[in-house]
Formats: structure tokens, C-alpha cells, sequence
């Protein structure tokens, strides 16, 4: 060990004296005294690594230059073990430019980054350490600890489970909810005393999102001190018809300022049998609906919807929802229909559905106009199946990335004079993004979807690009109603839409959140009915703010058009939906 000894001036002088005497009387030996070896140096440095007499180390290494890849590693280490943060990193470097193929640098690197808390700068350089080598268990452990510790539980499950991490020792839910927990415990594919895998959290999400009473909720890890883990439902459910009276009048009466109310009852006999209902008494579009929902044979892997929905609806075609328009048409649907619908869970990637419906339309109070053919006037009864199936392509955890994608087809049979067959066909692909290491206080969304239709279809199985309240294929700045009348937006027989936005949040407490941001819908729809489609693109822009409370979703947006300057402001609401595939 070194020692440091105290002089006073006078000491010094004399040992400087003394030095100096030396130096004049051994003249030859210094000047035929050669530095030491490469080997020699290296084997010291090791020796001082191996005793952590880290200062001598850097006292001896910080005056070499050039340093060798293996100089440096021993440098930047004893750097590292004092603190010295900002030198220990350059010598890594140092020592990972002269050896790019050695996983000790990135490794060490990332270190560094881990002491002083820059948990997504260690991220990037532990993924470099494993391009070299993916199969370190030190690098994956590491890296699942760090994404771990930014709250990023599926990318640290994406590595831990490679070195047959995390063992699970209780599962948990919080507040535990009000489901039978034997049916809660059959829609986790994990189970206590058992390593969680990827794959089984990914399942898990799926089928507890099937319940439909969870419009809020995330799987939490906790650490014990036995090594293992403790994982955690957070939840908050939907259950009878609210929480408290207020809730549940909130959620009743959501819909009041467009004449709508929506009795919903959840989670009867705590079996997530779910009865979702919707009255409006508008009378230019009158409609009822009633859906009961529920696990299979109290198998969260399958689940059954039964449907019923009541129209009685006013429509206007014409060209446009403000300002100078055209009527194109005009006419009285009348349509009544039930069916059912059957989903799968039981794969973590895929998810497919197929149903049935049942159906009768009229058309009265027609004015033809120059849009509505006999065809698309085709009354009577119908029979239409449905089949859809879901995937998801690509998941990037460390990137907080996925890319979804989804095929519908339905195909259907209208016995009216003459009768007709047709089919339509629908494709999407959706890309996520949580742009930050952890939270979601950013949030980027793109869509992508098209349609066709085959044969002739009915008038009420056209396609809309436009913002209305029965309608999902949103045009922002292009509102389908006008005077109350459903048909201002661009109808047709085949559609391609593009929608990107862009969220921040600016509010987050336990119930409420409030996003807001820009959007850009592009879109075209194509008939070759004279007064259908759109004939030209659309381009639609502007911002929107999204409020959610109770599970409920709140949107207002104001889109310009950019092809004829129009400006729409909308208001939209609606229950936060677990993704439940119906007609």
C-alpha cells in the first residue's frame, strides 16, 4: 500500500538535494534505463485491479499515451470505482474504438450511465455490447434490470428472459376487483413459482382485455428481497352500473347533449357478463342498440356477443355539411337487425372473429336524385356473416413500437326484387408509439385502411369518410351531418384512408387525463355512381383535445379542410373501448 508521508520544507529540500545528487552521479544507468515493457505494464495494472488500489492505478496509467485497449480498461475502471464519471467514459471509449469487437467496453460504458441514473443512455450501450455477444448473461440480465427500472416491463421481460428471469412468487391484483377470481385467474397464462415469459404477459393482456371491464389497467413487477418477483393487475373496472351514483349518472347520461342515453350494466354475477345499450330519440336518426357480452363457457379464451340495433334514420346526400351544397338525394332508412358475434384469445399475436346477422331494410320517402340507384335501393331481408382476423406484426419493446394489422370480410345475401349477393372487404394496418423511455406523456398513432365492395351493395352498406357518430372512418374536417340529417360526407363503394396524430398529455391524475395535439387525415373514396365518392383526395388538419374520465373518452377537434378551406368543430364521445370486434 502506499503511504504518504508529511515534511516540513527543510525534509523537502533535503530530498530534493539528495535526488538531484543521484541523478548527477548516476548519469549512464538513467539514460540506459529503458520504460517498462507492454507486458510488464499490463501485468502490474492487473495486479493494482485485483488489490483495488484504484488511485496508484490511475496515478501509473494517466501519464501513458498513447494507451493500449487493455490500458484503458484498466484506466477507465479505477476511474469509474472513484467517482470520476467523465473520465472513466472517455478512456471506455477509447478502448472501444481501438477494440470495436470487445463487449467489455459497451458493458462498462454502460455502467458509468447506470451510476448516474442516464438509464436510456446505458439502454443504447447495452445493446451494443449484446450485438457482439447475444448471448451474455451479465449484458441481458443488466439490460433487463435497466428497462426494468424505467418501468418498461415488456422489454425487461424480453431479456430477463433469457437468463430465465423473472421468477414469479404471488400474483396479485390491486383493488382486487369484483370478478370471480377463478375466471380472473384462468385469463392469466402465468401462474406463481414459475419464470414470467413474454409471450405469456402479451396473452394475459389479451384475454383480460376480452373481459371488457377493464378500460384502465397494467401489470406491475415488484422486486422482493428473496430475488424473486411479486406481479401486480392494477386495475380499475367497470362494475354494475358504476362505482357511486355520481359515476354511474355520468356514464348514464353521457350522451344527453345529443339526445342519446346509454343504460350499460357490467359484470353481472361477477362473470364480465357485460349488457351495453344506446337510446336516441334524435328524430332525424333515431337508433337503438342492445349488446350482451360475455366469457364462453366461463372461458376468458372465447367470448360471445349477442347484438340487436333499431334505425329509423333522415338522410340528405348532398355535397357538402356548410355553405353552398347539392342535394344528390334523399330518402327514409328503416333497418332492424340482430346477430352474433364469436371472438378467440387464445394466442397472444393472432385474434380472429366471426358472426352472423339478420336483417330487414326499407327505404321510404325516396327523392332519387342522381345518386341513389334501384340498386342501392334494394330492400327486404338480409343475411350477412362476418369473419375478421387481427395480428400483430411487429413489437419493438425497447422502442415502446408495434405495427398491427387487421382483415374484416363480410359477405351477404338481400332477398329483394331481384334479389342480390355481395361482398366487401376491409384491410388496416396500425403503427404505436410511445416515443419515451417510460410514461406516455408522448403518444404518436398512424392508420392506414381501405375497403372494397364486390357486386351491387345497399345504400346502407356504403362506405363514409366523414365525422359522424354511427361512423368510424373519420375525415376530421368533413362532418356527415347537416341540419341533423346524416349524408353530407363523401359516400362510396371503395376507400383509402391515412390518419396520423400526434398526442402530449397535460394533465394526468388517477381518473382523468387530458391529451391534446395535431392530426392529418388523408383520404379518397371512389363510386362510380354519378354524386358519389369524392373524385379528389382529401386533406384534412388541425388540433384536438381529448379528455378521459371514468373510462369515458372526450374528444374535440377542429379540422381544416385544405382542398376548399371549410372548418369543422366536433365534439365526440364515447366509452373507452377494450377493443371488442362487432358489427
Amino acid at each position: 500500500m502506499e503511504r504518504h508521508w508529511k515534511m516540513d520544507a527543510a525534509g523537502r529540500s533535503r530530498r530534493r538535494a539528495l535526488i538531484v545528487v543521484i541523478f548527477l552521479a548516476c548519469p549512464l544507468s538513467l539514460a540506459a534505463q529503458s520504460a517498462p515493457s507492454k507486458s510488464q505494464l499490463n501485468e502490474l495494472a492487473q495486479q493494482l485491479l485485483a488489490q483495488q488500489r484504484w488511485q496508484e492505478l490511475v496515478e501509473i496509467l494517466q501519464p501513458i499515451h498513447p494507451r493500449s485497449a487493455d490500458l484503458n480498461f484498466y484506466y477507465g475502471t479505477a476511474l469509474a470505482q472513484l467517482g470520476r464519471w467523465q473520465e472513466a467514459h472517455d478512456a471506455f471509449e477509447s478502448g472501444a474504438r481501438q477494440q470495436p469487437q470487445d463487449k467489455r467496453f459497451p458493458s462498462e460504458l454502460a455502467g458509468v450511465e447506470f451510476k448516474q441514473k442516464r438509464y436510456p443512455q446505458a439502454a443504447v450501450y447495452l445493446r451494443r455490447a449484446l450485438r457482439i455477444d447475444p448471448h451474455d448473461s451479465y449484458g441481458n440480465d443488466f439490460l433487463g434490470t435497466v428497462y426494468f427500472l424505467e418501468g418498461n416491463l415488456e422489454a425487461a421481460l424480453k431479456y430477463w428472459n433469457r437468463v430465465d428471469k423473472p421468477r414469479i412468487a404471488q400474483v396479485n391484483a390491486d383493488p382486487v376487483p369484483h370478478l370471480d377470481p377463478a375466471l380472473l385467474d384462468r385469463a392469466f397464462a402465468f401462474a406463481p413459482a414459475s419464470t414470467l415469459q413474454l409471450h405469456e404477459l402479451w396473452l394475459s393482456d389479451s384475454r383480460v382485455r376480452g373481459f371488457g371491464i377493464f378500460p384502465i389497467y397494467s401489470f406491475d413487477l415488484l422486486a422482493r428481497e428473496d430475488g424473486a418477483f411479486d406481479i401486480t393487475l392494477r386495475n380499475w373496472e367497470r362494475n354494475g352500473w358504476g362505482h357511486n351514483y355520481k359515476e354511474g349518472l355520468f356514464l348514464l347520461l353521457r350522451g344527453l347533449p345529443f339526445q342519446t342515453m346509454n343504460p350499460e350494466f357490467y359484470n353481472l354475477k361477477h362473470e364480465a357478463i357485460n349488457f351495453v345499450s344506446m337510446f336516441r330519440w334524435d328524430a332525424e336518426k333515431r337508433r337503438v342498440t342492445a349488446q350482451l357480452s360475455s366469457p364462453f363457457r366461463h372461458n376468458p379464451e372465447f367470448n360471445y356477443q349477442l347484438f340487436t340495433d333499431l334505425r329509423s334514420e333522415n338522410w340528405n346526400v348532398q355535397t357538402s355539411f356548410q355553405g353552398p351544397t347539392t342535394l344528390l338525394g334523399s330518402l327514409n332508412l328503416r333497418r332492424e337487425a340482430i346477430g352474433g358475434n364469436f371472438t378467440s384469445f387464445a394466442s397472444a399475436r393472432w385474434r380472429w372473429s366471426a358472426g352472423a346477422e339478420i336483417s330487414h331494410r326499407d327505404f321510404r320517402s325516396v327523392i332519387p336524385g342522381s345518386a341513389l340507384t334501384p340498386h342501392l335501393l334494394a330492400k327486404g331481408y338480409q343475411l350477412k356473416q362476418a369473419t375478421q382476423v387481427d395480428v400483430a406484426l411487429w413489437r419493438a419493446p425497447e422502442q415502446r413500437m408495434n405495427i398491427d394489422a387487421g382483415a374484416r370480410s363480410e359477405a351477404g345475401r338481400i332477398w329483394s326484387q331481384p334479389s342480390q349477393s355481395f361482398e366487401k372487404i376491409q384491410g388496416s394496418g396500425r403503427f404505436h408509439w410511445l416515443p419515451q423511455a417510460e410514461g406516455d406523456d408522448y403518444e404518436m398513432q398512424y392508420q392506414l385502411r381501405a375497403g372494397k365492395t364486390f357486386s351491387d351493395v345497399p345504400f346502407d352498406e356504403l362506405f363514409v369518410l366523414g365525422l359522424e357518430r354511427d361512423n368510424d372512418l373519420w375525415m376530421r374536417a368533413h362532418i356527415g351531418t347537416r341540419d341533423g340529417r346524416k349524408g353530407s360526407a363523401p359516400l362510396g363503394r371503395s376507400y383509402l384512408l391515412s390518419n396520423w396524430e400526434q398526442d402530449k398529455t397535460i394533465l394526468h391524475k388517477t381518473l382523468l387525463t387530458l391529451k391534446c395535439g395535431p392530426f392529418l387525415d388523408v383520404g379518397k373514396i371512389i363510386d362510380d355512381v354519378s354524386g358519389l365518392g369524392s373524385h379528389k383526395w382529401l386533406w384534412d388538419t388541425g388540433p384536438q383535445l381529448k379528455a378521459r374520465l371514468f373510462g369515458v373518452q372526450v374528444v374535440f377537434s377542429y379540422g381544416k379542410d385544405l382542398r376548399s378551406g371549410n372548418n369543422a368543430f366536433y365534439l365526440y364521445v364515447n366509452m373507452l373501448k377494450p377493443g371488442l370486434p362487432r358489427f
